[in-house]
């Protein structure tokens, strides 16, 4: 039985994907000003992601994630976080190029401000209460 765990345990760090693998020294081979649409798909394949306001703006993701040791119960720790924000001109040129680890992404900091909103003079607000009231009520019917 103790043969049959040890044979099956794996000391390699099993590594998960999502996005766009080696991100990081792939984006190297795109040149400003030289480097075009087609090449870019040739070298890095579909964007993960377009703007929606300029179609001239592509945004590739690398995520990798592993398993951290056994002492910390396996948890997923993350090994790379890389987003690469590429725009090309009119004439499908690379004319800037941004890349961000996840050192970069962690410095990045969010306001702490909040929106306030009078949630009693709201028509949604009143919508929505009163939607949740009806969905409610059998409830109370039936604990009576």
């Amino acid at each position: 039985m103790l043969s049959l765990i040890v044979a099956n345990c794996n000391l390699k760090p099993v590594d998960k994907y999502h996005g766009i693998a080696f991100l990081d020294k792939k984006q190297l081979k795109l040149i400003l000003n030289k480097t075009n649409k087609n090449e870019i798909l040739d070298i890095l394949g579909s964007p993960s992601t377009k703007s929606l306001f300029n179609n001239d703006v592509w945004i590739y993701i690398e995520n990798r994630t592993t398993k951290s040791s056994l002492i910390k119960l396996g948890k997923n720790k993350e090994k790379a976080n890389n987003v690469l924000v590429l725009e090309m001109d009119k004439y499908g040129v690379l004319k800037k190029k941004e890349f961000y680890t996840i050192n970069d992404l962690q410095k990045i900091e969010f306001t702490k401000d909040k929106t306030k909103m009078s949630e009693k003079d709201s028509f949604v607000y009143g919508v929505i209460s009163s939607l949740k009231q009806k969905i409610d009520s059998p409830k109370r019917n039936k604990k009576n």
